[in-house]
């Protein structure tokens, strides 16, 4: 039996969704709902639910707006992290 560690499964996820983990592993973090870093973020909670889930190939200016003032995270913290490299 092969074991998968969580790294393994992020090597095999396309950039939509490592981004979508990224912001639903800070979100939760800080205890946000969905709805919460939407509205901080000034994007709909359907869009944010399309990337969280890796549905939505989102354009540098939401990510920016989602991470920047959603989140309150700077971008380079964002991508300061294992899926990323």
């Amino acid at each position: 039996m092969y074991y998968k560690s969580p790294l393994d499964t992020f090597i095999l996820m396309n950039i939509q969704e490592k981004v979508g983990v990224r912001i639903k592993e800070i979100r939760n973090q800080k205890g946000l709902t969905q709805e919460a870093l939407a509205w901080k973020s000034e994007v709909d909670r359907t869009f944010m639910n399309h990337v969280e889930n890796g549905k939505r190939n989102i354009s540098l200016l939401s990510l920016e707006k989602i991470v920047v003032n959603g989140l309150e995270t700077s971008l380079g913290d964002f991508f300061t992290s294992p899926q990323f490299s």
